[in-house]
């Protein structure tokens, strides 16, 4: 009987009014006749937008179909029972080649009030910028309700947004209601929930080829914002050589960083959940007691629940994105 293995998808490639040719030019994938690629959708669970696997005996299958066959052998036992059918996390590369929206997404409680699924905390992590590359995460400065909508109506909003400069390896986490903007030249790696509610508040009055701005959510978006102000906006993190260094643990996910050049050996078995592993640097070799797969950069891998012990062999000097649950 064929068993569960580590599952490659096939990539899901969407094009954007601020998207770049990044995905193409250093991940080396093809999104054939688009304009550009501002996102590619390496794993996703979204209703209407689910992968399908490419490898091995699964290929063409999709990933919630998978999960819904495999339960908890696939996801993790306390992941089925929470999730069900639909797998909890969507994986995706980023290129941003102009600003994005000013944008805030909703929590899991206000979600479910607005009856729109599940609410969207996320997490980046920087795969390269470009110098003077900058991002908005939060305010600068102490915010209400009123004040917020005194600079939104007085076309201010910019002047109160909290501006982070960035650079290859920064982390930011974007809790659910957290105001943020991905700026131009940013090429990033993204961890969230299965969930696409974003809530646009300023779009740069940008219009595209046919003079159309796009829609803009400043109601919905009043009660889903955040207006606390935070002593800092940046993840800090160690990155030891040949070590697991925790990034990111919340009750959305837990994020680790793989930092190796040497064979390194993974014991899954106390995980009830599946892997994620996501390339971010360099090229890898995962071994599993039936096979191996490779991992390059820009791709992403999940390993099922029931598969307890693999091994990463680094082609150089690589790192990884470790993802998973804990519930």
């Amino acid at each position: 009987m064929n068993s569960l293995y580590p599952l490659k998808f096939k990539p899901l490639f969407k094009e954007k009014i601020w998207g770049g040719q990044k995905i193409s030019a250093e991940l080396g994938m093809d999104y054939g006749n688009l304009q550009n690629c501002g996102e590619v959708w390496v794993i996703s669970g979204v209703e209407g937008n689910e992968s399908v696997v490419e490898n091995g005996f699964l290929k063409d299958n999709e990933l919630n179909e998978l999960v819904e066959v495999y339960m908890g052998d696939l996801v993790g036992e306390k992941v089925f029972d929470k999730f069900g059918n639909e797998f909890p996390l969507l994986i995706k590369f980023i290129d941003a080649n102009d600003w994005l929206s000013i944008q805030v997404h909703p929590d899991d409680n206000l979600a479910a009030k607005r009856n729109i699924g599940k609410g969207k905390t996320e997490m980046w992590f920087t795969l390269g910028a470009d110098k003077n590359t900058q991002l908005i995460s939060g305010f600068n400065r102490e915010m209400d309700k009123d004040k917020y909508l005194q600079h939104l109506n007085d076309g201010k909003l910019k002047e109160i947004m909290n501006y982070e400069d960035v650079k290859k390896g920064d982390v930011f986490f974007i809790p659910a209601g957290r105001v943020h903007a991905i700026g131009p030249g940013m090429l990033l790696a993204e961890i969230q929930q299965t969930a696409d509610t974003t809530y646009r508040i300023f779009d740069w009055e940008r219009a595209d080829d046919e003079g159309n701005t796009r829609e803009l959510h400043t109601d919905e978006a009043l009660d889903a914002i955040d207006f606390d102000l935070h002593d800092s906006y940046r993840t800090t993190y160690n990155s030891e050589i040949n070590q697991t260094n925790e990034i990111i643990k919340c009750d959305k996910f837990t994020t680790n960083i793989v930092d190796f050049n040497k064979t390194t050996y993974k014991d899954l078995e106390v995980l009830d959940s599946f892997v994620i592993y996501m390339g971010v640097e360099g090229s890898t070799i995962l071994i599993w007691d039936d096979g191996e797969i490779k991992i390059n950069v820009g791709e992403a891998v999940i390993v099922p629940a029931l598969i307890s012990q693999i091994e990463l062999v680094p082609k150089t000097t690589s790192k990884l994105l470790e993802v998973y649950l804990e519930i």
